[in-house]
């Protein structure tokens, strides 16, 4: 084998509302090496292949010609995950990848308040525990999308929020099959990275360097466990209690099981009251919720590959708390700040939402430019619209306002573009 790849090529493939990318790189003698960035979806897309996942799982097979040498699962949401479960993770796992790359936050080996991975360096013990939450946060999001359905017939309650209700109550859930396969599929033991993580992968990408900039942990930066709302761990805690006492395999009772039901024969005077009580209620349940989805992507892993002068940036769903430890504060950020803003490939991050493209990043990018020239940003994203947010808020995702600046300023690449059933996957290619 060569000692460096002559070319790569970046498949996204359209799943609909998730992500899913191929990064294969050619050696001089056709030899390829194959690392699968996330593989998860919430909703397909009506051009997706007819058998969703299982059949992109079959396509990925073929396109890796049978081995997968690296899987990399940034973070624990189902958009990004949920393909590793079931009968596609099933495929995935017989490629049989040689190693499975993930966030520190998913280490089964983590003390419960763990605020780093064994042997991390540095103290800060004024940090809140963030480990010991996310499984306990989970059971918030099975109970209130368990409650959605009642939610659904109640006229006081905003249409908006009960489909962000679902939304967030379905991508958050814990997909403990896809969790499971992606903990026992690698030939190797898995590696749980944290920002500055050393990956010993020149053996599986010969050539190709792989910098972790994200996530950092509880010890480099507390921004990631951020609390937006007044006592959250509250929240988590009660729906662990609730959890525990699902049935096997059943849904989980109501969040507030012991809440007294309103009966007829309410007094004429009081029954004003109980649609704007409901209408609070769901909010509030929304908000709750919402910290769990901004919670879980501030864990994700924020990947950069550099193959000579080429650098492939890969940031999953990272949002600003996250990416400010290596754009602000990290001891080498300003070199870091260099290294990205020579990128020639960015995966737009979080599906093109809000807070996820900081104008740090965005603005420093040198090969982000109205003029086509050939080395031009290239930049992908794998979205749906329609499906998260609102455009009234300026809240949808994607957001209009990043797409126009995308398209005036780089190659860009949509998987809502994908209007065939057969072609269901779109490329960017790179020669070194």
């Amino acid at each position: 084998m060569a000692a460096k790849p002559t070319r790569a090529r970046i498949r996204s493939y359209n799943v609909g509302f998730g992500d899913c990318f191929l990064l294969t790189f050619f050696y001089g003698d056709e030899e390829t090496r194959d690392v699968l960035i996330d593989f998860g979806s919430t909703q397909r897309s009506p051009f997706g292949p007819e058998d969703g996942l299982l059949a992109i799982a079959k396509k990925i097979g073929e396109d890796c010609g049978g081995k997968l040498d690296m899987v990399v699962a940034t973070h624990r949401h189902a958009d990004h995950i949920s393909g590793f479960g079931e009968k596609p993770g099933e495929v995935i796992a017989s490629l049989k990848p040689e190693l499975v790359v993930q966030p520190w936050t998913e280490d089964p080996d983590l003390e419960p308040d763990a605020q780093a991975p064994p042997g991390a360096e540095g103290d800060r013990s004024d940090a809140p525990a963030l480990v010991s939450r996310l499984a306990n946060m989970q059971a918030v999001a099975a109970a209130l999308l368990n409650e959605v359905p009642r939610l659904e017939a109640s006229p006081s309650v905003r249409k908006s929020v009960r489909e962000q209700l679902a939304f967030l109550g379905e991508t958050n859930l814990a997909n403990k099959s896809a969790v499971v396969n992606l903990m026992k599929m690698g030939k190797r033991p898995p590696l749980y990275a944290s920002f500055g993580t050393e990956l010993e992968v020149a053996d599986l990408l010969p050539g190709v360097g792989l910098e972790v900039l994200g996530p950092p942990t509880l010890k480099q930066s507390e921004e990631i466990a951020e609390q937006r709302d007044t006592d959250p761990d509250e929240f988590w805690h009660l729906a662990a209690s609730a959890g525990a006492t699902a049935g096997a395999g059943g849904n989980p009772p109501p969040l507030f099981p012991d809440a007294p039901i309103l009966q007829e024969g309410l007094h004429q005077e009081a029954r004003w009251v109980i649609p704007e009580i409901e209408r609070m209620r769901s909010e509030e349940m929304l908000a709750i919720v919402r910290s769990l989805d901004s919670a879980l992507n501030n864990t994700s892993l924020i990947l950069l590959f550099e193959i000579g002068d080429t650098r492939l940036l890969f940031p999953g769903d990272a949002q600003i708390e996250n990416w400010n430890y290596a754009l602000r504060t990290a001891p080498n950020h300003e070199e870091i700040q260099k290294r990205l803003a020579s990128a020639s490939f960015y995966k737009v991050g979080h599906h093109g939402s809000l807070n996820a493209t900081p104008k740090t990043l965005w603005n420093a990018f040198e090969r982000a430019s109205e003029d086509v020239t050939p080395d031009r940003l290239a930049t992908m994203v794998s979205s749906l619209a329609g499906k998260h947010g609102s455009v009234d808020r300026g809240t949808e995702v994607p957001r209009k306002l990043l797409l126009a600046e995308l398209e005036k300023k780089s190659n860009f690449h949509d998987t809502e573009k994908l209007q065939s059933t057969d072609t269901f996957w779109d490329d960017v290619e790179f020669e070194f």
